[in-house]
């Protein structure tokens, strides 16, 4: 019975070389995987939204050029409508693109909040310094209620 070739055993062989494979130390949890997939395809879709909105940006530019000159030149009602409603829908296209970018900056704000844990470098204290004290030393505030419940007392001989 023949032993089936892996792909890395297949490639050595083809090439002639011999492939390492490493392991990786501390394996990725599912849910890190999925915010990395995210962030690489969203960054990825963005690239490609924005290029493709600048391009039909520009071309919406040179069509206005162009109807605007057989506007001027033909003095047709109906050439004006249309550069207009050209106009329209590029600085539509405009604002769209400006949604973009609102979008892409949420996204990561998002991906920054799921990847952090927050840490609070500046707070207000209002109280005396002894309860404060008391909060961070918890074993001082044990000591103190027990010295607050002692009744000092002398005894007297009643002989």
């Amino acid at each position: 019975m023949k032993h089936k070739k892996s792909v890395d055993e297949k490639l050595s062989e083809a090439l002639d070389t011999e492939f390492e494979t490493k392991e990786l130390s501390k394996p990725i949890p599912a849910h890190a995987k999925a915010i990395e997939v995210k962030a690489v395809d969203s960054e990825k879709d963005y690239w490609l939204v924005r290029k493709n909105m600048k391009g039909l940006i520009q071309t919406g530019e040179d069509a206005i050029d162009g109807i605007l000159k057989v506007a001027t030149e033909g003095d047709a009602p109906r050439a004006y409508e249309v550069a207009a409603q050209m106009i329209k829908t590029v600085a539509d296209c405009n604002k769209d693109l400006i949604e973009l970018h609102k979008k892409m900056k949420e996204i990561k704000r998002e991906e920054i909040t799921l990847n952090q844990h927050h840490t609070t470098n500046q707070s207000i204290y209002v109280g005396s310094t002894s309860d404060l004290q008391d909060l961070i030393n918890q074993e001082r505030s044990r000591k103190k209620a027990i010295t607050e419940n002692i009744i000092d007392t002398d005894i007297v001989d009643g002989s």
